[in-house]
């Protein structure tokens, strides 16, 4: 019988986990095996934030549905994530659920699925930051809570699972699906025209990445920060490829004249190329510090905690909080080139979504 699998993303950044485990679906059934799949977006077709060429560039197609919700309020977007879902599963049923992340939207599917009686498997489970006024904590904890297979990344998140009550049995430590996608498209990075236009050489420039919507929020520690940067890399470079929020926080910094080039957000190919080619990154996104220790690019992370510790114990991450002072001494460290030596974790070896399409095939499909 037939392994019906939907896999739902919330975000752009949740395509590139997801790409994976649609190459490995596709593989299995070119093999024969009985599992299909159907991707689905939280967000509407016209999400700016996803450029046209993204889909193309991880060699995945389009979402098979967009459920098209926009939202401010956290509470109003998870009621109309959860409304639109179950709408859409009762014409297009599943037996296997698949959430990436911890997002409100992720976590809504996750209930809509459970309601349903669904399997369902949550990539990247048990990170915590352990901070429970952080709506995304409680996310996690909710989506861990209700899932039936917790994929994690490393021994970390598996032993968080673990005390929280989590059966050993539904969990799976498989990797970091980052790093399957990375691998596939090492050789298919684009130089990016903006280092060209910048006169900027490989290896000697820094980039420079803001999203957080917590940092952003607070303009006062947000231009002290970006000013102890602009005043610890020298005469390095940087190059800041930011959405509209960051540079409308950053306004009238005159970045230009420390030596920070803001520019518009790159397509994926690129921004991998400008990633892994950089003498540092200075981020404050977890996703970026798990490229940079892929790359083995320095990296330091403007927070107090990471998903993903392994980038911290074993890789080239830094964290620096919020701190100017921890930050000066980091950068300054960068870009006199004394950096710790680094490695990749254990099961980060691009082959996490082979591992999780075989557990998948072993699960009953609902009803058969």
């Amino acid at each position: 019988m037939m392994m019906n699998v939907c896999i739902v993303v919330g975000a752009r950044p949740n395509f590139m986990k997801a790409a994976p485990i649609i190459w490995a679906i596709d593989k299995a059934k070119s093999a024969g095996k009985a599992i299909d799949y159907k991707l689905v977006y939280t967000g509407a077709a016209a999400d700016p934030t996803i450029e046209p060429t993204l889909f193309e560039d991880l060699l995945i197609p389009a979402p098979d549905a967009f459920l098209g919700v926009e939202s401010v309020s956290l509470n109003e977007l998870t009621g109309r994530v959860m409304s639109e879902f179950e709408r859409y599963l009762q014409k297009s049923p599943a037996d296997i659920v698949i959430v990436v992340d911890d997002l409100a939207s992720t976590m809504a599917v996750a209930i809509v699925a459970k309601k349903c009686g669904l399997c369902l498997a949550h990539l990247v489970a048990g990170t915590r930051s352990f901070d429970i006024t952080m709506p995304k904590e409680i996310n996690r904890l909710v989506i861990d809570g209700l899932s039936d297979l917790l994929f994690t990344a490393g021994a970390g998140s598996s032993s968080v699972a673990t005390r929280e009550g989590v059966e050993l049995s539904q969990i799976y430590m498989v990797g970091n699906l980052l790093m399957d996608t990375l691998r596939v498209n090492q050789s298919r990075l684009r130089r990016p025209a903006v280092l060209r236009e910048l006169k900027m050489e490989d290896g000697g420039y820094l980039v420079l990445t803001i999203n957080r919507k917590a940092l952003l929020s607070d303009t006062v520690k947000l231009r002290e920060l970006i000013e102890t940067l602009a005043s610890a890399k020298g005469a390095v470079p940087v190059v800041a490829p930011l959405r509209d929020a960051a540079r409308d926080a950053l306004a009238g910094l005159r970045l230009e004249e420390s030596g920070i080039h803001v520019t518009a957000p790159l397509p994926y190919l690129e921004f991998g190329y400008l990633l892994s080619h950089a003498k540092g990154i200075v981020t404050d996104s977890g996703n970026v510090a798990e490229e940079a220790t892929f790359d083995n690019v320095p990296c330091i992370t403007i927070n107090s905690y990471t998903e993903h510790i392994e980038t911290v114990k074993q890789g080239t991450n830094v964290l620096v909080g919020e701190d100017s002072a921890l930050l000066r001494k980091a950068v300054s460290d960068m870009v006199g080139g004394q950096w710790k030596k680094s490695t990749l974790p254990e099961r980060w070896d691009g082959r996490t979504a082979e591992r999780i399409v075989q557990i998948l095939l072993e699960q009953k499909p609902r009803g058969k």
